[in-house]
C-alpha cells in the first residue's frame, strides 16, 4: 500500500526516514529513488548519506549543520508529488499532498545480464526448493532465469542485492530456522523474493544458484556495480563456465553485462 502522505520517522538524532508505503511495489520504490536522486542533485549542506529501501529513504544528516525541521522542509520540496505548506507537527506528518507539483519520475535504471550456475553441485538447496514447489530442478532453474528482476535495495550485509519480480511459481516461505553459511555469490529465493548474496552468511533463504560476479568489491568505485532501480536477468551457465568466469572475477574482472536500452 502507498500512503496518502509520506511519513517522516526519526531514526536516532541524526537520521530521518521518509516512508512512502508498506509493500514491495515498483512504483513505490520508484518514488524512493526519485527522492534520493533529487536530494543528491540538490546536494544540500549537512546531508551525509542516503539509504534507499523497498519503501523508504533514510537520510543521515549532521544536526549541527541542518536542523530536522529544515531537513523536513527541504524533503517536502524535493519529494515526488510535493506536500502542502502546513507546519510540521511531529514525526508523522498529516499534510495534504499537492499532486503534480513535481513529476513522479524515477531515474532510468540500467539492464544487466548476470551469469548464474544452477548446477546442484553449487546450488545446494535447489533440490529441496524444487521438492517444496513441486517442480523439477530444471524447471525451477528455467523459471528463475526466465524472469526480469528489479533491484530494490542493498541490505543485511555489504552487496546483498534484494530483487523483486520472482515468478509466483517460485514463491515459498523462508526456512523456520537459518541454514548454515551461504557460499560466496549465492543466488537465493525466499519469501516471494530473490536475492544475490556476497560473503558467506547464515540465512533462511534457499540457495538455488551461484553467480561468479562479485556484487561488492572495494576495488571498484562505487563498490556496487549494479544499482537500485536497475534490472537484472540471469544468464544460465554450466559448472565449467562458472569456474572459468569465477577465476576471471577473482582477478578483478566485472562479469555482469550491461545491455543497451532504447
Amino acid at each position: 500500500m502507498t500512503y496518502p502522505q509520506p511519513r517522516f520517522l526519526d531514526a536516532g538524532e541524526a537520521a530521518l526516514v521518509v516512508e512512502f508505503g508498506d509493500s514491495v511495489d515498483p512504483a513505490l520504490n520508484a518514488r524512493v529513488l526519485c527522492l534520493e536522486a533529487a536530494l543528491q542533485n540538490a546536494a544540500p549542506r549537512g546531508i551525509e548519506e542516503t539509504i534507499p529501501t523497498y519503501r523508504s529513504l533514510m537520510v543521515l544528516y549532521d544536526p549541527l549543520v541542518v536542523s530536522r525541521a529544515e531537513l523536513v522542509s527541504m524533503l517536502k520540496t524535493l519529494a515526488p508529488g510535493g506536500f502542502s505548506s502546513k507546519a510540521e507537527t511531529g514525526s508523522h506528518e498529516e499534510d495534504t499532498p499537492e499532486p503534480n507539483r513535481r513529476a513522479e519520475t524515477s531515474p532510468k535504471g540500467a539492464c544487466w545480464r548476470l551469469p548464474c550456475c544452477y548446477d546442484p553441485e553449487l546450488a545446494e538447496d535447489i533440490a529441496l526448493a524444487a521438492q517444496k514447489l513441486d517442480l523439477t530442478c530444471e524447471r525451477l532453474a528455467a523459471t528463475h532465469a526466465g524472469a526480469d528482476y528489479r533491484v530494490y535495495m542493498y541490505g543485511f550485509a555489504p552487496g546483498w542485492c534484494y530483487l523483486g519480480g520472482l515468478p509466483r511459481e517460485l514463491a515459498l516461505p523462508r526456512r523456520a530456522a537459518p541454514r548454515g553459511p551461504t557460499p560466496q555469490g549465492a543466488v537465493l529465493i525466499g519469501g516471494g523474493l530473490s536475492l544475490v548474496a556476497t560473503n558467506p552468511m547464515p540465512t533462511g533463504w534457499y540457495v538455488i544458484g551461484r553467480t561468479p560476479e562479485r556484487m561488492f568489491s572495494l576495488e571498484r568505485d562505487p563498490p556496487t556495480l549494479i544499482q537500485p532501480g536497475d534490472a537484472i536477468r540471469f544468464e544460465p551457465v554450466d559448472i565449467h563456465a562458472f569456474r572459468a568466469l569465477d577465476a576471471r572475477a577473482a582477478s578483478g574482472e566485472s562479469l555482469a553485462r550491461r545491455e543497451e536500452t532504447p
